[in-house]
């Protein structure tokens, strides 16, 4: 190209979604520059990410990372002043829904001063450029399924959903304020899967707060079974529906929403999620297909913060991003048995259209909890 590629800040970068996310941006000809605080990562050989490290193998090109914590306004000025970025990819803060709820104040420190901390050191050195972690939380208890973007935002269940909301109203009031100001704020459904090499994947620390990386542990042996929270919700077979995206395709909607930025978009949000929502027991099913293993679960009580039936429609994305998820469960699990209709009941709008199945997300799971037994 003859221009120098573009540098790209990745705050907690070396995460499950942030680390893939990396991968891409590599390939995708940009240089990532990651920090991290070691919150939910491990650390690898030479000071690096053990995430990182095996980025770079599939890359095959250094990733320059530094150890650094986002509410740290210091470091975080020292690091602009090293580097010249084009845009910010925002994922560093903390994330399990349960926990939110038990400690609010370290979620609103972390997330919201962090955030804050972010944004004023960009505006300090004129990056204004900016792609957000969001999450379908901000929608709050659905008034109607499938979610767009346009749902009402803000009754959110739990302190992570309302610091999310949050952090979302700062960056829109930022571009109101600064006409040369771009945002795009990504509302992911649930992320799961793993990189095709199985050298990557969701490895959280101590219990797992999300389903797919709890039921492959139980898969592999590391875990004697899986709770289930709930099994009387107004669904199917009584536990919660959720729309599971691959992390890969996830990644990809981050690579076109830095494609978008450069159109001086202003603030946009996308949802980025598949459509279709899978129960529990669905994902233990397809899970149970792709390992070739039973795995034993129990039914507890309902979760607090949890809603019923969550699932997107990301028809915006596709026509403003130019971006689909192209993979279905198997690749996220193989081919798993479906209900005619994967609506709840008393459901306000028709079932969403069935996704082809390519054998795809828990074959890339398995394959990524086969490989790496405990994780990193």
């Amino acid at each position: 190209q003859g221009t120098m590629a573009e540098k790209i800040l990745v705050t907690g970068g070396a995460g499950y979604i942030g680390s893939h996310c990396v991968l891409e941006l590599a390939e995708a000809g940009y240089v990532p520059v990651v920090i991290d605080n070691f919150h939910n990562a491990i650390r690898g050989a030479d000071t690096l990410p053990e995430s990182l490290r095996r980025v770079q193998q599939i890359v095959h090109k250094p990733i320059l990372f530094q150890e650094l914590d986002i509410t740290n306004k210091a470091a975080l000025q020292e690091l602009f002043s090293t580097h010249h970025f084009s845009a910010v990819m925002h994922f560093a803060g903390l994330k399990a829904v349960g926990e939110s709820v038990q400690k609010p104040l370290e979620y609103y420190r972390v997330n919201l001063t962090g955030t804050i901390q972010l944004l004023e050191t960009m505006k300090a050195h004129g990056v204004k450029n900016i792609v957000f972690s969001s999450s379908a939380t901000v929608y709050g208890d659905p008034k109607y399924l499938p979610l767009d973007e346009n749902h009402p935002v803000g009754g959110c269940t739990n302190p992570y959903g309302k610091s999310k909301y949050f952090i979302e109203e700062m960056i829109r009031d930022l571009c109101k304020a600064e006409k040369d100001w771009n945002a795009v704020l990504l509302r992911y459904f649930n992320p799961i899967g793993a990189h095709e090499s199985g050298m990557i994947g969701e490895d959280p620390q101590g219990i797992p707060n999300n389903l797919m990386p709890y039921v492959a542990q139980v898969a592999v042996g590391r875990r004697e079974f899986l709770n289930v929270f709930g099994n009387d919700y107004k669904t199917d077979d009584g536990t919660g529906v959720r729309d599971y995206i691959h992390v890969v395709d996830l990644a990809k909607g981050h690579i076109a929403a830095l494609k978008k930025l450069k159109e001086n978009c202003g603030c946009k949000i996308y949802n980025l999620g598949t459509g279709t929502g899978y129960s529990v027991l669905q994902m233990v099913q397809a899970m149970e297909k792709a390992s070739g293993r039973e795995i034993k679960y129990k039914i507890t009580s309902r979760r607090e913060g949890d809603v019923a039936s969550c699932y997107a429609n990301p028809a915006l994305a596709e026509r403003e991003l130019g971006w689909k998820a192209a993979f279905g469960l198997d690749k996220m699990c193989k081919s798993i048995p479906l209900p005619d209709t994967p609506c709840v009941t008393g459901c306000p709008s028709p079932g969403p259209p069935l996704m082809a199945l390519s054998p795809v997300t828990g074959e890339d799971l398995w394959r990524w909890q086969l490989q790496n037994p405990t994780g990193f």
